[in-house]
């Protein structure tokens, strides 16, 4: 294994958010951005909660260093710290990611934040990281990330049921979505046009 896991960090901005590289030095931030909603209670998801944040980073970042996962920290135009996002479960070999271990503050949930996110994250791994695909998984029982992911243009591959257990024990059923590189001109033009309609009506309740 390389010194320096695939992909290299990188810093992804655009008018709605800002993702950098995960550090510790974030613990503190989103601690109070998990606690805005208590996602840490939704027993389908694994968000840390905030005592256990450090922790949770920490996991991440030891991920990175064995070249699983890409964590980034999540930034709104203002500066705070909103979320945690990651290209997740990469394979290297086949030029292929996941974008997984998602989550935001409740105060930002319908904003355009995610939606520009995932435009950034998307545009990265097909046009500059030149991969063949994109996944997306998330709990069966997670109808609002299903439905989020769904917006985004990614197809349901399927659900792999019995796939692994959650912090409860409980044993998960995962499902499965996917863009794949030939879609990807026409997923990017859907995501400019939802957030140039974000824009929009943004202008008009301010107007």
């Amino acid at each position: 294994m390389s010194a320096t896991p695939w992909p290299d960090e990188v810093e992804l901005s655009s008018p709605h958010a800002t993702l950098v590289p995960l550090r510790a030095a974030h613990a503190p931030a989103l601690a109070i951005a998990a606690a805005d909603g208590d996602l840490w209670r939704h027993w389908y998801t694994n968000i840390p909660a905030p005592a256990d944040m450090e922790a949770g980073i920490a996991e991440r970042l030891a991920r990175r260093a064995a070249g699983e996962c890409l964590p980034f920290a999540v930034l709104t135009p203002d500066g705070s710290v909103v979320g945690m996002t990651s290209y997740w479960n990469i394979d290297a070999r086949n030029a292929r990611v996941e974008i997984g271990g998602t989550w935001y503050a409740a105060r930002v949930q319908r904003s355009a934040v995610n939606t520009a996110c995932k435009r950034m994250l998307l545009a990265h791994a097909f046009e500059v990281l030149d991969c063949i695909a994109v996944e997306f998984r998330t709990h069966f029982f997670n109808h609002q990330s299903r439905q989020a992911i769904e917006r985004l243009g990614a197809k349901l591959d399927g659900v792999l049921r019995n796939h692994s257990r959650g912090r409860d024990g409980l044993l998960r059923d995962t499902c499965v979505y996917s863009i794949i590189a030939g879609e990807w001109p026409t997923v990017r033009h859907h995501l400019d046009y939802r957030l140039a309609r974000h824009g929009d009506r943004s202008g008009r309740a301010n107007g």
